[in-house]
């Protein structure tokens, strides 16, 4: 019997937070006969038009019963939020199914329907702090490309929609299956590294935001030891109370914002640069080499010296 597959779309989604895992989940039946149903729904049934202009048809919102529920996001969620119809059916769908998942800002829609509540989850980069504020009982982890808690899947930005559709994929018919729906797809099996390799910590702490003086301080510091302490009593605050603030404002805590700032100086001299990888490492602030070496595997994927000769090829 088929695993069914609803996915909610609403007026303005991001068209590849849908096509995206449709694709995979295709290839998927193609390669296992009979394993996926898919199906789209909206609270308005029909053609439901995309942010591009490209439409969708979509089924109406009923009491099918679905073992995966799946919500697209894109500038849309801003409206779907505050639909009844949708929040309500939201509720009762992913109270029947095995499991409930979004992709990038469809997070929003679990967060609103409290399905997120206690849990760890995660969204698009250039949302997480917006979410952090208005969603403070989720466990936001932004530097994830999906997150797993339990039933509920909640995945990074657009394209990181086909990376959690692997791994659901992975979960129901195994790892083979999966690897080979990725080279279909001519995608990474397991993406490397985090989404804060596709950010820029200025976006995420926004131009004009509260810290903005605050980053660009720092940028221009990195190769001084930048504490919490410091950074507290630059901004003419407690420490503890910086602390909390940053990371409602910024989705991060200062530790965090330092290494991205390092990682993202060090990046572009690696990348753009002949400069000595350890007069880069001393320069970001890194110290020395290998701890730049390691801060670079978490965050990319990758050493240094592998994305130098990728820059350079």
């Amino acid at each position: 019997m088929p695993r069914r597959i609803g996915l909610l779309i609403f007026p303005d989604f991001q068209i590849l937070d849908a096509a995206g895992p449709i694709a995979a989940f295709e290839i998927a039946a193609d390669l296992s006969p009979g394993a996926y149903e898919l199906t789209l729904l909206a609270a308005e049934p029909g053609p439901v038009r995309s942010s591009s202009g490209v439409a969708m048809m979509a089924e109406p919102l009923d009491d099918r019963r679905f073992d995966t529920v799946m919500v697209a996001g894109g500038q849309g969620t801003r409206g779907a939020v505050e639909c009844p119809r949708t929040r309500a059916w939201l509720i009762a769908a992913a109270a029947q199914a095995r499991r409930a998942t979004s992709v990038c800002s469809g997070a929003y829609l679990l967060a609103h329907a409290g399905l997120l509540d206690g849990r760890r989850a995660t969204t698009h980069w250039s949302r997480c702090p917006d979410f952090a504020r208005r969603y403070p009982t989720v466990r936001l982890e932004p530097d994830r490309i999906f997150v797993r808690d339990g039933d509920v899947w909640t995945s990074a930005g657009i394209t990181a929609g086909i990376d959690l559709t692997l791994a659901l994929i992975a979960a129901d018919l195994g790892e083979a299956v999966s690897r080979r729906v990725a080279q279909h797809l001519v995608v990474h099996h397991r993406r490397p590294g985090g989404q804060s390799q596709f950010s820029d910590l200025a976006d995420i702490g926004g131009q004009e935001g509260r810290f903005a003086p605050l980053l660009d301080w720092m940028r221009e510091r990195l190769a001084e030891p930048l504490t919490v302490e410091r950074l507290a009593e630059r901004a003419a605050m407690s420490p503890r109370h910086f602390a909390r603030a940053f990371a409602a404002e910024t989705g991060m805590t200062p530790a965090k914002a330092v290494e991205r700032l390092r990682l993202e100086t060090a990046r572009d001299r690696v990348e753009g640069s002949p400069e000595p990888i350890d007069r880069v490492a001393e320069s970001a602030g890194f110290g020395d080499p290998e701890r730049m070496r390691r801060a670079f595997i978490r965050a990319f994927g990758q050493p240094p010296q592998a994305l130098r000769r990728a820059a350079r090829a």
